[in-house]
């Protein structure tokens, strides 16, 4: 999820905590893939948009189609009552009509662990109403300092609602957050989770502006092949260090979904504030990648 200026992210996550409740066009060429990259549809995470849906859900998911999304990430309205309570007013089908009614398709949302630790089944249940096929969270809500024992516990408290979700034809995804992001005894607990984590069970999504951080998309994705099943397109420019529409950054965009196919990427989702998402299109449009 969008880490711009640090706050989108953190606000979002600490709101979790404390909260109660396309077709893509192929080349005659050979191998090679234009207009999308990977040949999928170019798609947009919708929290940065969250006070625009809060006042207009209609018009925003106009927007974004106008602009050229395909495909939206949802956030749960239960998890995520910071601008998506308002669509508990929607059933599930309600929800998955309006979207395709303007062209969109949704096949992926976050949810909060304390909502699914609450009652999984419930939130299995409206997600396959709306047509989801993934669920993710942003983090496994671990504490800032985790021992070992702390990260087993994620881990296998995850595994438990993986398995539970793909009974149900349901993946569940992980994101890369403020836990995964923390280190035990000088290892990275993003590291160990891909060793703890079935991949049977649990897939992964990349936050690519974790760059800033140290951790490169390509990397993970040909380190841990077929892990992956998403991740959230952020613009970032080295010299800058700041967030910056995607084609305008210092990000090698050939390099990471070249690898993105080895990670086992289905679906990405830019994640910026909606100026900037807007700016990405035309340059994912036309991103030929290998």
């Amino acid at each position: 999820l969008n880490k711009e200026a640090a706050m989108p992210a953190i606000s979002r996550r600490e709101f979790i905590k404390t909260t109660a409740a396309g077709a893509a066009v192929l080349s005659s060429g050979a191998h090679t893939l234009y207009a999308d990259p990977l040949g999928m549809p170019i798609g947009c995470q919708t929290w940065p948009v969250r006070a625009m849906i809060e006042k207009d859900f209609r018009g925003t998911l106009k927007q974004l189609s106008a602009a050229g999304f395909k495909t939206i990430e949802l956030c749960s309205p239960v998890g995520y009552t910071d601008g998506f309570q308002g669509l508990s007013k929607y059933t599930g089908a309600e929800l998955r009509g309006i979207l395709r009614d303007l062209g969109l398709s949704c096949v992926s949302s976050h949810f909060g662990m304390d909502e699914l630790r609450k009652n999984q089944d419930d939130r299995i249940a409206w997600a396959k109403d709306v047509g989801l096929t993934q669920m993710a969270v942003p983090s496994l809500d671990g504490p800032k300092n985790p021992t070992m024992d702390d990260v087993k516990r994620a881990a296998d408290e995850y595994n438990h609602m993986g398995e539970k979700a793909a009974a149900a034809g349901i993946v569940q995804v992980l994101h890369n957050e403020d836990f995964e992001l923390t280190k035990v005894d000088g290892q990275r607990t993003y590291d160990l989770l891909f060793k703890l984590l079935d991949p049977k069970l649990v897939k992964f999504q990349f936050q690519v502006s974790t760059i800033s951080e140290g951790y490169d998309a390509a990397d993970y994705f040909t380190k841990y092949p077929g892990r992956f099943i998403s991740m959230h397109v952020q613009g970032w420019s080295a010299k800058t260090r700041e967030i910056v529409p995607v084609g305008q950054d210092t990000l090698d965009w050939k390099k990471i979904f070249t690898a993105a196919k080895i990670g086992g990427i289905q679906n990405y989702f830019v994640e910026m504030d909606m100026d900037k998402m807007k700016a990405s299109v035309p340059y994912l449009r036309h991103l030929q990648v290998a």
